[in-house]
């Protein structure tokens, strides 16, 4: 009897995880054309791209959801016009290319070889190192100004291109592969990685994972110089295995400690990635059971053979672009299907992109939008066709958590319910307020320093132009004790010194927004009223139900939507829209400023 209840226990089992497959594969089964719906295109536009239009959705709507879906990930029947390139400012000199660690590494190389960074030192006088100085603070400003147009760039890219699939894979690839330019510091190398997530973001994960590995900025930024032969630097072989391919535990640290060999005289020449023979450890390594004379390109080969490493990058995908972090058994599904696509993304995506699952309940809706997701898609809906300048995109995204080329470790961002506290959602709010109505004391900072040392600048230049002298002007903030007005002569009364730091990043901003072309101040232009009108909306309750349908992802329950009619009819002093038209424009604005600021209006 025992072994007969043992069999029928043992067969029942069989019978669930059979049937725990069948539903799994089920759900990656595609989507019937008969289903298809504009709910459904617009849920499409939303993940795969930055939302769009009704007449964007509406296009999608009319044909199959395989055309849908191949129209975003291949392009097809997308316009093949080349977007802009990045337009440069020119800030760059070629005594950048090997820029010294920090300040006190450059003042030293300028000592002992009479200059530094393409500038010499003076042959005599006060501050000799003065200039070289100045230089050092100049680039450091200069391509932190030159990364911000690269955002708007980009930005430009997410609201405009015909491919919006290409921009949202940059952006995954970018979170993935993290790097910031605090650490690089070269505005060129971060834009040249972008530009590859571009390029490479749908295609094979083997070649990708290469070239970035041997990106000039990911170079830089995991300290890939002093990785050389005899003194490994595990840092970059650590990343690569746990952020980057494998995930924690799915490794040993002697796995670590032989790749970390094998990645030695890996490093770049200014934009190029070079290799140096004589800082290589040519020895023999096992990473991960593999035994040889092993190369990097050999391990990065060897952890895609990993099975664990398919399944670690095909969820980190299907929580981008799907829903949540899969349980193990999804998990292992999504790698056994990135693995029959040879590491392919596109195929990979498209399945992914067509399947029920991602049409599901739990998906649709459920995606608490990044900040960059919530500003572009915004823009998107809203029908603009340039990102507006005011307010500004940088500081709207970063202070809602997100500043692009700025990730905050190299894990990226955390995402999900990370973005949404109490005080992030005020600033949501806030975000659309000062996009409906402009902050008329806005204060572009590309052009005026509010970086932490910003008052300190600010504080030299007003003590310089009421006369001071150069060490008297650079006395810490609330700390100058001579009076404001200080006879010109005094200009001369300076103490003997190699050179003064602060004058120097004061200097350095000034020379920085002299070189750096200034990003375009325009205000978006908006038409609620035009747009309601133009819809067929004759009614407060109209208007309302056609801003929820054209902004929102999720409805809005009956007696929200008869509120915010209410108090659009109350700032009407009205029911009759088409009568209203010469003064709705701001009720509307304010109607719609409480839809972004809803809870609704974060997810997708």
């Amino acid at each position: 009897m025992k072994l007969i209840c043992r069999a029928r226990q043992t067969l029942l089992a069989g019978a669930l995880v059979l049937a725990a497959g069948a539903a799994l594969a089920a759900a990656f089964d595609p989507l019937p054309a008969g289903e298809w719906n504009r709910d459904k295109a617009a849920h499409l536009l939303e993940r795969a791209g930055f939302g769009g239009t009704p007449d964007e959705i509406d296009q999608l709507a009319r044909v199959t959801p395989r055309q849908a879906v191949r129209r975003l990930v291949y392009f097809e029947g997308a316009s093949k016009a080349a977007l802009p390139a990045f337009e440069e400012s020119g800030a760059f000199q070629p005594g950048f290319a090997a820029f010294p660690p920090s300040r006190p590494a450059t003042t030293d190389l300028a000592k002992a070889h009479g200059e530094a960074i393409g500038v010499k030192v003076k042959p005599g006088g006060n501050r000799r190192l003065q200039p070289v100085t100045n230089q050092f603070f100049y680039w450091l400003r200069a391509s932190r100004l030159e990364t911000h147009r690269v955002n708007y760039w980009w930005a430009q890219r997410m609201l405009a291109t015909p491919r919006p699939f290409e921009e949202k894979m940059a952006l995954f690839w970018h979170g993935y592969f993290a790097t910031t330019e605090d650490k690089v510091r070269d505005y060129r190398k971060m834009l040249k990685q972008l530009e590859l997530f571009q390029r490479e973001g749908r295609g094979n994960f083997q070649t990708l994972l290469l070239k970035v590995a041997q990106d000039p900025a990911m170079l830089a930024f995991l300290d890939a110089g002093i990785n050389v032969k005899g003194a490994p630097n595990e840092n970059f072989a650590r990343e690569i295995m746990e952020l980057f391919s494998m995930g924690v535990g799915n490794y040993s640290e002697q796995d670590i400690r032989e790749a970390a060999r094998a990645f030695t005289g890996w490093n770049f020449d200014d934009l190029r990635f070079k290799f140096d023979p004589a800082k290589h450890d040519d020895g023999e390594k096992t990473v991960l059971g593999r035994t040889g004379r092993l190369t990097g390109e050999d391990v990065i080969a060897t952890i895609v053979a990993q099975p664990v490493t398919a399944e670690y990058v095909a969820g980190k995908l299907y929580a981008f672009f799907v829903r949540t972090e899969p349980e193990p058994a999804l998990r292992h599904q999504l790698g056994e299907l990135l693995r029959q696509h040879r590491y392919e993304i596109a195929p990979f995506m498209e399945t992914l992109l067509l399947s029920r699952d991602f049409y599901s309940s739990d998906a649709v809706g459920t995606h608490i939008k990044s900040p960059v997701e919530l500003v572009v898609s915004t823009y998107r809906k809203l029908g603009l066709h340039e990102v507006p300048g005011v307010p500004d995109f940088n500081e709207s995204t970063g202070a809602l958590g997100q500043r692009l080329l700025y990730p905050p470790t190299v894990a990226g961002w955390a995402g999900g319910r990370s973005w949404i506290t109490p005080g992030l959602l005020l600033q949501r709010g806030n975000f659309a307020f000062d996009l409906l109505f402009p902050d008329i004391g806005f204060i572009p900072e590309d052009r005026y320093p509010t970086m932490a040392t910003g008052a300190e600048i600010r504080a030299v230049h007003e003590r310089i132009r009421a006369g001071m002298s150069i060490t008297t002007a650079t006395l810490p903030v609330g700390k100058d004790s001579a009076p404001e007005q200080m006879a010109m002569s005094n200009r001369n009364t300076d103490q003997d010194e190699d050179f003064n730091t602060r004058y120097a990043s004061y200097r350095g901003w000034q020379m920085a927004i002299e070189r750096v072309k200034p990003i375009p101040r325009t205000l978006a232009r908006i038409d609620l009223t035009g747009m309601v009108l133009r819809a067929g909306c004759r009614t407060p309750l109209e208007a309302v139900r056609y801003l929820e349908r054209r902004f929102l992802a999720v409805p809005l329950d009956d007696a929200s939507r008869a509120d915010l009619a209410r108090f659009l009819e109350q700032e009407l002093g009205g029911a009759d829209l088409p009568a209203a038209v010469s003064y709705a424009e701001d009720a509307l604005r304010l109607t719609l400023h409480l839809i972004m600021s809803r809870p609704e209006y974060q997810l997708g």
